[in-house]
């Protein structure tokens, strides 16, 4: 099954999650990821409160880690419709101080100078890695072609990237990435790449993830 048909499932939702939440949930996608798990009781009452399909609790619970279950279940929450946010609070029960903090964060609202990701000079000049670029693949999720565009690939360049992988998601954006990739040659850096996701809205840390 491809990464489209995860995020969207049977009967999947036809709206996304509110973009306040869904930067929020981006902006401490690590943390979380580090002190969450996943398994007991959030998963759970997400496929219990239909945010989840069984096929998607069966791919988090596929993870080899805690911190990777959680990962694969913040990739998913954002496509899962308005409800997704708020059902995920309701599940934080057993870490009542990790809910709590995000809705203090939520009713402060965004500071003039939220911390980003910050990366090594020596890492930021690098050219990305096709497993680099395979991870940060699997990432993306509906700002895949923004991202692209915005790295300079054309209406042109998706479609063909769409055409040659029709079933898969994942071989799309990873293929695209690699022609963004090859087309720069040594000016296609991390920086280069960091500065594309930033424009298109996604969360620094989403690159640092895939660079861990």
């Amino acid at each position: 099954m491809n990464q489209r048909d995860l995020r969207s499932g049977t009967g999947g939702q036809s709206l996304g999650m509110d973009p306040v939440h869904r930067a929020l949930l981006r902006s401490h996608r690590l943390e979380l990821s580090g002190q969450l798990l996943v398994s007991d009781s959030i998963v759970p009452l997400l496929l219990q409160e239909e945010v989840l399909t069984e096929c998607q609790a069966e791919h988090i619970e596929a993870q080899p880690s805690s911190r990777r279950r959680c990962l694969a279940l913040l990739d998913l929450l954002p496509a899962r419709g308005p409800r997704a946010f708020d059902c995920f609070m309701r599940s934080l029960e057993d870490f009542s101080w990790v809910r709590d903090k995000l809705l203090l964060e939520l009713q402060a609202g965004p500071g003039p100078g939220a911390p980003e990701v910050r990366l090594p000079d020596l890492v930021l000049q690098k050219v990305p890695s096709d497993l680099v670029l395979s991870r940060l693949a699997s990432r993306l999720g509906s700002e895949w072609e923004a991202v692209l565009m915005g790295l300079g690939l054309s209406s042109e360049d998706l479609f063909r990237c769409r055409s040659d992988h029709p079933i898969s998601t994942h071989g799309a954006v990873l293929a695209g990435l690699v022609q963004w990739r090859r087309r720069g040659g040594k000016t296609s850096t991390v920086q280069t790449l960091l500065r594309g996701l930033q424009d298109s809205g996604v969360h620094p840390s989403v690159l640092e993830d895939v660079l861990l």
